[in-house]
């Protein structure tokens, strides 16, 4: 049992964002201030872990011909409670990821997750690849974010950064600055892994 190993993948090696470029939705909807990314990842990673934990645990017991029907049913029930829980604690973040966050269910990193790992995995390393998968997804989308916050709207968290003369890029953050950052963010982390295997 590599737990290490099955943790660090989604940070850098299968990062979700970067390498696999699943999740691509939200990625480039909602990216468009820290707040909202950093959240969307958080409720991903919440998701993640518990349908991975669950998808394991029940693996031997579900017939083949139904298994992603049934998964799609974990996957929904636990974003279900995250919703619920967003709406509850955080107003602002469900008012600003609205629709996003029921769409978990069908976003292809946790499908993915379950098909090729939590089904055929113990349960403490589908907990370890669900928690690396939805970190490496939470940093990937925040430094979109960041980058789409700062040169879109001239602020970091909403805090403004530049004084009264900054002229924002307001393409940052309309959907061109989105697929525009998101491609540079794709060759920018693939040149340094390549870059650290020399």
């Amino acid at each position: 049992m590599n737990l290490w190993k099955d943790f660090s993948n989604g940070l850098l090696k299968e990062n979700p964002t970067f390498r696999l470029v699943l999740g691509t939705c939200p990625t480039l909807a909602i990216t468009t201030a820290v707040f909202n990314g950093i959240g969307m990842g958080i409720a991903a990673t919440a998701v993640l872990v518990g349908s991975n934990l669950i998808i394991s645990l029940i693996k031997k017991v579900v017939p083949n011909e139904v298994r992603i029907p049934i998964y799609v049913i974990v996957i929904a029930t636990f974003t279900t409670i995250v919703q619920m829980v967003i709406k509850a604690y955080s107003p602002a973040l469900d008012k600003s990821l609205g629709l996003y966050i029921p769409l978990i269910v069908v976003n292809c990193i946790i499908i993915a997750r379950a098909e090729a790992f939590a089904a055929k995995n113990p349960v403490i390393n589908s907990i370890m690849d669900g928690l690396g998968m939805g970190l490496g997804f939470t940093v990937a989308i925040t430094i979109i974010s960041a980058v789409r916050e700062v040169l879109g709207a001239g602020t970091f968290f909403g805090m403004q950064l530049f004084g009264a003369n900054f002229e924002p890029a307001l393409i940052m953050i309309l959907p061109p600055g989105g697929f525009l950052v998101f491609g540079l963010s794709i060759a920018a982390f693939n040149k340094i892994m390549s870059l650290r295997k020399v």
